[in-house]
Order: structure tokens, then C-alpha cells, then sequence
């Protein structure tokens, strides 16, 4: 097999050929090998698959395709479909080039966009597993031995074995090394968990502008670039979301912080490999209060990118958590009121914004309040008890607060107190109607 080499091939154009399924689009393989940085020379699009056990599809259409690999001096052939290992071996003796599929093109792209320690080990463990049925495609000989001596008892390892047995050792270590990191990264959300704060994981097609709105609600500097999984590491920040709050006097500004995580993208038919390695990482997913689910809404493929983010998250487990739909990028829609009206009637309760102007972020930050901290609770607090009036400023929005003769009435989202039984039941006595109605 051609292993994974990407230095190899830094700061070269490689020439490829692009093998597609009947009557799919083959746009997303293009959007990811051109994110590889190799030429694309053709794209050919296939009339049938055959169950044929040797290339796939028939020996004349393979002749074909190995003529004009051949024709325009094509380096490496990719395919829009996985490839058995058998057959990924057949087609490299035929044409005698590098034979990829596109789970390996993301792997390559996973490979260099990895920065964490975390996400270095996700990807080698990924790329090791997708390695070792193809390892036989790396050898003429299959029959090479390695020590034994005339006469003894053995005639030794074959190189494929030892290769084989060395994988196997790597993938061990590599799982003992991500173990270790898992549960580091446990003992840190464990202490974020000490401060109770309500969490929002942005999820979405890669390229959907997740970074991007990251950067622009918190501040924070995440990598972006206009290329699929520009980022793959997650990137958890404190936001502050605000309110209005009314008093007897005055109305004044009123916060409570959130923590917002950005999570790796998603494409149709991730591997299961890179599903399975960045699970512990997809998690931030599955334990969010809120999924913000974030659509390019300027792609004309918008419903298949949702359809397949909703699927992952399906694989991931949180498929029940709550989400809000976000349609970001709508600057780029200001002349197109049809495509406009058409995204409202498709997403009826999506919330449209633009990252990059940052329109719609006043009614975004309303929204993940109405989903976090849930329905309106009134309390009416006597003086004597005005220390458990700081404790709920702490786990949730005051959206009114009215000083009376001998009480404090007011009025709070009380979503974050199923979280806090404790200061629930100190506050029950001074609520209006049942409390845990009230904060569903």
C-alpha cells in the first residue's frame, strides 16, 4: 500500500484522476482533493458498478480508465466509493500508480490539519486501522521471508507479518495514549462542571463558517480558512449572552455567560475509522445543553449537508439533545430574496445570521436563552431571604426584577435549575405555581 506521506508530496501538484459513482455528484471529492492540494486533471463518472471481484466494474471500462490515466499522465487515482483491499491491489497492478478512495483522501486532509496531541493521536489510530488490511498491496514478493536458517524449525516472519505485527503493536499504544488523554480531558471537564454553566456545541458541515462564528461571538482566534476541516480540534470558549432586565427604576443590562464549544466538521459518508477516533471528541456534542447547528445557507445543497450532519450526530448519540438550527453566510444573499423566502419556508424556526457581520446575533443570543434556561419562573423573595437572590443571578437570566415594600418579585428563565436541585428547593417555597413545570 501506498502509505500515508504527505511530506512527500508537499509543495508538488499532483496529478489525479477522479472516479465517480453512477448518477452521484462527485463536487464534495473535488472540494476535498482540491483541500489536498492535488490537480484534478479529469473527473469521470461511472455508467454501473459491477459486482465484478476484480476491479469493481468491468475489465474494458478499467482498460479504459488505465488508458487515459496513462493518456494524461495521471499520478494517482482516486475513487469517489471505498475500494476492498483486494481490489485496491488489482487496480495498482494494472495501473501501475498510486489507487486511493476517498476515505483516504480524508484521512490525508485529517493528517495535516491534526495540531493537538489529542487529534495526532485520533488520526495516526484512524490511518493505522484503514493501513492494515491494505498492507499486502505494498508488496511484490508476498513470500519474503525474514531470519530462519536452512534446517530450523521455522522459516521465520514473512515482511508482510512483521509489518502486520508491528501496526498491531502501534494501534495498542496508541490506544493506551488516547485512554490517557480521554481521561485527562475528563478531570477538565470536570472542573468546568464545578462552576455549573450551561454548554452550546456548534455542529455542522465542514465549511459551514463554525470557526468563524466561534471567533465572532467569543473572541477567540480558532483557525479559519475557506477549505473542508479547516479545524479538527475543539475549541471550548466562554460567551456571554445578554439580556434586558427591568427593575422598579430602571431598565439595565443584564449577562450570563454560556460555554460554547466548536467541534469537528461533518461530510457525507465520514469514514466510520475517523466516526469511531474522534468519538471522545464528538462527545462535546452528545453532553451539550444545546446543539447550535450551524448551515452554510448560501449552498444549494443545504438540505443534503443537513441531512447529513443529523445523521451524524445520530452515530454519535445525540441525536436527542436540543438544537437550534443557524443559517449562517446569509450576507451573501442580500440580492436574492427568492432564495431567501425558500430557506424560511425549508427552516421555519432557523435563526439566519451572518458570522462575518454579525447580523442576526441579537435575536441568536435570545434564542439559545429561551433554549437554555427554559420558561419564565416568578418568585417573590422576602427581604430576609435576599441571599438566595445572588445564588439564582449566578445559574440564571433575571429577565424582570421589582423591589416591593417587604419582597423582591422576579421573574428568571429556570431551565438551569433542573441542573441545581439544591437551590430549587430553597427557592420552591417563593414560586409561583410548581417549580419544575415552570423549568421544563
Amino acid at each position: 500500500m501506498n502509505l500515508i506521506n504527505l511530506e512527500d508530496e508537499e509543495n508538488k501538484k499532483i496529478r489525479s484522476l477522479l472516479i465517480g459513482e453512477p448518477k452521484n455528484d462527485i463536487t464534495e471529492l473535488e472540494g476535498l482533493v482540491k483541500t489536498l492540494g492535488y490537480e484534478i486533471c479529469r473527473s469521470v463518472i461511472l455508467n454501473r458498478i459491477e459486482q465484478n471481484p476484480v476491479y469493481g466494474i468491468g475489465s474494458g471500462k478499467a482498460q479504459e480508465i488505465s488508458a487515459l490515466a496513462k493518456e494524461l499522465e495521471i499520478e494517482i487515482i482516486i475513487f469517489d466509493f471505498e475500494i476492498s483491499p483486494r481490489k485496491q491491489r488489482n487496480w495498482e497492478k494494472l495501473v501501475k500508480i498510486p489507487v486511493i478512495d476517498r476515505q483516504e483522501v480524508i484521512l490525508r486532509i485529517f493528517a495535516s490539519r491534526a495540531q493537538t496531541k489529542e487529534a495526532v493521536l485520533q488520526v495516526q489510530l484512524a490511518q493505522l486501522e484503514y493501513a492494515r488490511p491494505r498492507l499486502a498491496h505494498s508488496y511484490g514478493d508476498m513470500a519474503r521471508q525474514r531470519g530462519g536458517n536452512f534446517g530450523s524449525k521455522g522459516s521465520g516472519e514473512t515482511q508482510l507479518e512483521l509489518d502486520s505485527r508491528k501496526i498491531r503493536e502501534k494501534i495498542q499504544q496508541l490506544k493506551k495514549q488516547l485512554a490517557q488523554v480521554v481521561r485527562d480531558r475528563e478531570t477538565q471537564r470536570k472542573r468546568r462542571e464545578k462552576i455549573p454553566l450551561p454548554s452550546c456545541a456548534l455542529a455542522g458541515y465542514t465549511n459551514a463558517g463554525k470557526s468563524s462564528l466561534l471567533n465572532a461571538l467569543t473572541g477567540a482566534d480558532v483557525f479559519v480558512e475557506d477549505k473542508l476541516f479547516a479545524t479538527l480540534d475543539p475549541t471550548t470558549r466562554k460567551l456571554q449572552l445578554k439580556s434586558s432586565i427591568k427593575t422598579s427604576e430602571n431598565e439595565k443590562g443584564f449577562s450570563t455567560n454560556i460555554l460554547l464549544t466548536d467541534t469537528v466538521g461533518f461530510i457525507s459518508n465520514l469514514p466510520h475509522a475517523l466516526v469511531n477516533a474522534f468519538k471522545s471528541t464528538l462527545e462535546e456534542a452528545q453532553r451539550a445543553n444545546l446543539i447550535l447547528l450551524v448551515l452554510d445557507s448560501s449552498d444549494e445543497k443545504i438540505e443534503s449537508q443537513y441531512f447529513t450532519v443529523t445523521k451524524v450526530l445520530e452515530e454519535i448519540g445525540a441525536e436527542k439533545t436540543p438544537s437550534l438550527i443557524i443559517l449562517n453566510k446569509i450576507d451573501k444573499l442580500q440580492d436574492n430574496p427568492a432564495r431567501m423566502a425558500k430557506l424560511s419556508e425549508l427552516f421555519p424556526d432557523a435563526v439566519k445570521i451572518s458570522a462575518k457581520t454579525h447580523e442576526g446575533f441579537e435575536n441568536l443570543s435570545e434564542q439559545i436563552c429561551e433554549q437554555l434556561l427554559g420558561k419564565e419562573i416568578s418568585c417573590t423573595i422576602p427581604f430576609e431571604n435576599q441571599n438566595l437572590l445572588n445564588e439564582v443571578r449566578k445559574t440564571g437570566i433575571i429577565t424582570e426584577e421589582i423591589w416591593l415594600d417587604d419582597a423582591v418579585h422576579i421573574k428568571l428563565k429556570g431551565g438551569e435549575l433542573k441542573k441545581n436541585p439544591r437551590l430549587a428547593a430553597l427557592i420552591a417555597p417563593f414560586t409561583e405555581g410548581n417549580i419544575n413545570e415552570n423549568s421544563k
